[in-house]
Order: C-alpha cells, then structure tokens, then sequence
C-alpha cells in the first residue's frame, strides 16, 4: 500500500518560519511529480509548490521568493521551507505526488492527510 507521510505545520506568527516534510512509503516502482497544495478556509485548494523527479520546480505566484521546496530522489520525499508567513498562508497543507505502484505502467495520484499550518499573531 502505498501512503504519504506528512509531517510540519502547526501555529506559527507572520514573519516566521515553518517547514513542512512528506515522505512516500510502501511498494512503488517510481515517484514522478510531487507537490504541496493548501485549503484556506473558504476556498479553493490550490497548489502551492511542485517539483519533478529532475528538481525543477515550479510556485504559485503568492508564494513565490518565500516558499522553498526541495526533493531527495532517493528516499522519495520532498519539503518545503515556508519563510516569512503571512496570516493568507494559513490553511490545510496537504502532500501530492505521481506514483507508479507495483504491477502497473501508470502513474496515480496519491494524497497525505493534510496538516494544518495556521499564521496568527
């Protein structure tokens, strides 16, 4: 079975830091793209940062100069360094990757549980 592991997040005020870390575990042959998405709280998720297994990377213009992800290829997992939060960063961050399970020639699309990051003075 194939999961994502989160870990990170939490309470955090503007200007501050946090980082955020999630791992692929289980029986796969390969991890393509990985991205963190984020829910505020009356919208859209929207994806915030997303790196492919070459480490380009690609951000959301929101949180683009603050927001840094980065890969390790070999255990399968990515972070993100959050720098200089604003109180619009709070929402549910949750993991995403592209994952060839065992058995198959396809990719498919795998989730963590989401980790709540709230930015609040």
């Amino acid at each position: 079975q194939v999961q994502l592991v989160e870990s990170g997040g939490g309470l955090a005020q503007p200007g501050e830091s946090l980082r955020l870390s999630c791992a692929a575990s289980g029986s796969f042959l390969q991890v393509s793209e990985m991205s963190w998405y984020r829910q505020a709280p009356g919208k859209q998720r929207e994806r915030v940062a997303r790196i492919f297994y070459n480490k380009v990377t690609e951000y959301a213009e929101t949180v683009k100069g603050r927001f840094i992800i980065t890969r390790d290829n070999r255990r399968d997992s990515i972070e993100i360094q959050m720098n200089s939060l604003k109180p619009e960063d709070t929402g549910v961050y949750t993991c995403h990757a592209r994952i060839r399970a065992r058995g198959t020639d396809k990719y498919d699309d795998y989730w963590g549980q989401g980790t709540q990051v709230t930015i609040s003075s």
